[in-house]
């Protein structure tokens, strides 16, 4: 009996062909892959070539599976461009070492994969036409990395060294090797370097000696300033001539083939000790006269007598000031002698002190009809210097006449102070002059690291009055002191670098010859140059505000850099070969860079 077909049946002989047809595509697409991925490669590894057969998708996986160590400055390359890797491909690798060149005379770090010192020289002028000077320093001409480094694969080599100039006619061998052929032995510090000069290699010896210079300097004489109680006031006296001192000092000093290049000060004597100028400045105040006139004779604060009551004569007190530092104090007092209706009064005021006193002793002698008032003067102290003053008055017998004084002391910083003038008030009210000396200091300072500097302000105000006329004086003397700040962005020195903040053509020199020794030179070069140009100005510090991109390629995160260096925030050379990494790695070549860039506006 037949099979009969029921949808049953008919589903899963139809699940069968749809698995089978599955497998079928699943093993071709197998087989494809087999046949794509599966890549025959050559690996150069500095110079030695092998044959690999790999299924790695990139250069630096497959080199990461035939355990070949690749470090940070080593040059990789595919000939697929960039990281592709396809069948047939060439990978090279190209280890880098480190040696020494200068760049218009500064010392620069430079890793490189050069064969011979006039191949790296060449790769500076091979981007550079104008370039700056740069020679090549080989600091340790027996070592393996630079010692060991070929002069001149190409030809001779001039060799200068002593005054004198030879030839070596095979550029192939080291330094050592050529210098030991002439005869010329090295100091431990002499210095061996390989510059062009035309067509010329040149191999030039410098010698290091060191020697002492001593020197005689002058120490600059001083001026100090003493108060003469003897002289009068604003007479000035040179009491002792002042004369510069001297001293001796000692320095080391480096030379190179004898001309100077450095020195640092060994040690230092004082010979002759410098005298300094004592200039004499008077204090002593005029005596004012004694005079037969009813209403004109003056007597001083510190000391006001008054006659007997009889007399005619009136004593007025002359309001003066003594003024204290740190905390001290100074006053006057008047006395006058007793008589009928005698009043006397006195105050004493302080300000923005710590400490003041004032006193007063007011005091008439005279008839019954007469009166007269004493008030002493106020001191104003600022920081805790306080300074006291007191006047006194007297009156004739035939007139009520009174007169006051006041005067003000002020001090301004740090128990500076100001002292004030005597005031002479006659009788019929007639006011006497108020003389005030106010002093205001000021003092700022200044601290780096973006610290701010402080700021004192003081301010003092002196005022005399008469009390039969409404003239008066004011003095305002204030002294202020500005903050200084200073601030320091930097995280790093030159010490620890190797091209640290260099300028725009500085950092192209260098990048001149580290992109030519990838290959990089005419539009390569030319396309590297408008890309950064564009992107930072060559500018080390470049930062853009909203990304927070930095440096010269503008790495994103700038802390990128720091595979290259650790100071990438100040190093323009740990900017130039990350950046030429990353190019390498992500492009190929810099005019591939320049095209993405022009056409996405980011690279």
């Amino acid at each position: 009996m037949a099979r009969r077909w029921t949808p049953q049946r008919f589903v899963k002989l139809r699940r069968i062909r749809v698995a089978a047809s599955a497998l079928i595509v699943l093993a071709v697409s197998l087989g494809m892959f087999q046949l794509t991925a599966r890549k025959t490669v050559a690996i150069t590894v500095n110079g030695e070539t092998t044959t690999v057969t790999t299924y790695a998708m990139s250069a630096s996986r497959l080199l990461e599976s035939q355990g070949i160590d690749v470090k940070t400055h080593d040059i990789v390359e595919s000939s697929a461009g960039g990281e592709k890797l396809t069948n047939h491909s060439v990978v090279t690798v190209q280890s880098a070492y480190q040696t020494t060149i200068s760049i218009d005379g500064q010392e620069v770090p430079f890793w490189t994969t050069a064969t011979s010192a006039a191949q790296l020289l060449g790769f500076f002028e091979a981007n550079e036409h104008a370039a700056a000077k740069v020679t090549v320093n080989i600091d340790n001409i027996y070592s393996k990395l630079t010692g060991g480094l070929v002069i001149n694969a190409d030809g001779p080599v001039t060799v200068i060294a002593d005054g004198k100039s030879s030839v070596a006619p095979n550029g192939k061998l080291p330094a050592a090797s050529i210098l030991d052929s002439k005869g010329i032995t090295l100091g431990k510090e002499d210095r061996v370097s390989v510059e062009k000069d035309g067509g010329k290699t040149i191999l030039r010896v410098q010698r290091v000696t060191h020697g002492e210079e001593t020197r005689t300097v002058a120490i600059p004489h001083g001026t100090q300033t003493i108060e003469d109680p003897s002289l009068a006031a604003g007479t000035t006296v040179v009491r002792q001539q002042g004369e510069d001192g001297e001293k001796r000092q000692t320095y080391s000093v480096t030379y190179v083939d004898g001309k100077k290049e450095s020195e640092q000060l060994k040690s230092e004597t004082t010979t002759k000790i410098a005298i300094d100028t004592i200039v004499a400045v008077g204090t002593k105040q005029p005596e004012t006269s004694k005079s037969d006139d009813a209403n004109d004779t003056s007597g001083n604060a510190d000391s006001n007598e008054n006659g007997d009551a009889e007399s005619k004569n009136d004593a007025t007190g002359d309001g003066s000031s003594a003024n204290g530092s740190n905390g001290t104090t100074g006053s006057s007092s008047s006395s006058n002698g007793s008589a009928d209706k005698n009043t006397g009064s006195g105050s004493g005021t302080s300000s923005n002190g710590s400490s003041s006193n004032g006193s007063s002793n007011g005091g008439t002698s005279g008839k019954t009809d007469s009166s007269a008032s004493g008030s002493n003067g106020s001191g104003n102290s600022g920081n805790g210097t306080s300074g006291n003053t007191n006047g006194g008055t007297g009156n004739n017998g035939s007139k009520p006449n009174s007169g006051s004084s006041s005067g003000n002391g002020s001090s301004g910083n740090a128990g500076n102070s100001g002292n004030s003038g005597n005031s002479n008030n006659a009788g019929n009210g007639t006011s006497g002059n108020t003389n005030a000396n106010n002093s205001g200091n000021s003092g700022s300072s200044g601290t780096n690291n973006g610290g701010s500097g402080n700021s004192n302000t003081n301010s003092n105000t002196n005022s005399g009055s008469s009390s039969n006329d409404s003239n008066s004086s004011s003095n305002t003397n204030s002294g202020s002191g500005s903050s200084g700040s200073g601030s320091d962005s930097g995280s790093s020195d030159a010490s620890n670098a190797r091209l640290w903040r260099p300028t725009a053509a500085q950092a192209q020199a260098y990048a001149a010859g580290a992109a030519a020794q990838r290959g990089w030179t005419g539009d390569d070069w030319t396309a590297l140059v408008k890309l950064w140009n564009r992107e930072s100005g060559w500018s080390w510090s470049a930062e853009n505000a909203s990304s927070g991109a930095y440096g010269i390629p503008q790495a994103l995160p700038g802390s990128k850099m720091a595979d290259f260096g650790a100071d990438w925030k100040n190093d323009a050379a740990v900017q130039i070969d990350w950046g030429l990494s990353y190019i390498a790695q992500r492009y190929g070549t810099p005019s591939k860079a320049w095209e993405h860039s022009e056409k996405e506006g980011w690279y």
